[in-house]
C-alpha cells in the first residue's frame, strides 16, 4: 500500500514542478516547446484521475470498516495507533485532492497558452493581409 502512495506523492511533485515551470515568466519560444512537451505529457499521465479516485474509495471504505478506539477499555498505545491512521487517511486525501487539481490545471494552463498561440497566429496573418 505505501507503494501506492510513494508513486501519488511523485506525480503530485512532478506536477507541481511543472505548473511551476509553465506559470513562470521565460522566452516565448522555450514556453512554445514546454507547453507543447506537457500537453504531449498530459493525455497518457491521465491515468492520475482514476488512480485518485480509486485510493478515495479505498480510504473511504477503510474508515466505514475501521474499529473504533474511544471508549475507556482502549490503551494509550491503541488510540495512538488509532489517531495515527486517521490522520494518515487525512493526508492521503489531501494528497489525491491535489493529485487530481494539479492536473486540471496543468491542462487548463497548457490550453490557455495553446489558445493565444493561435490567436497570435490568426492575428499575424490579418497583419500580413
Amino acid at each position: 500500500m505505501a507503494l501506492q502512495w510513494m508513486i501519488l506523492t511523485y506525480v503530485v511533485a512532478a506536477e507541481a514542478v511543472l505548473a511551476l515551470l509553465l506559470t513562470l515568466p521565460s522566452p516565448k519560444l522555450l514556453k512554445n516547446r514546454l507547453v507543447s512537451l506537457v500537453s504531449l505529457i498530459l493525455q497518457p499521465s491521465l491515468f492520475i484521475v482514476p488512480f485518485a479516485g480509486f485510493q478515495l474509495l479505498d480510504i473511504y471504505w477503510k474508515n466505514e470498516h475501521r474499529l473504533m478506539c474511544t471508549s475507556e477499555i482502549c490503551t494509550a498505545a491503541e488510540r495512538d495507533r488509532y489517531e495515527k491512521s486517521i490522520y494518515k487517511a487525512q493526508r492521503n486525501v489531501i494528497l489525491c485532492v491535489v493529485a487530481v487539481l494539479l492536473y486540471w490545471c496543468l491542462y487548463r494552463i497548457s490550453k490557455y497558452y495553446k489558445d493565444i498561440q493561435t490567436l497570435e497566429e490568426v492575428e499575424k496573418r490579418y497583419k500580413n493581409q
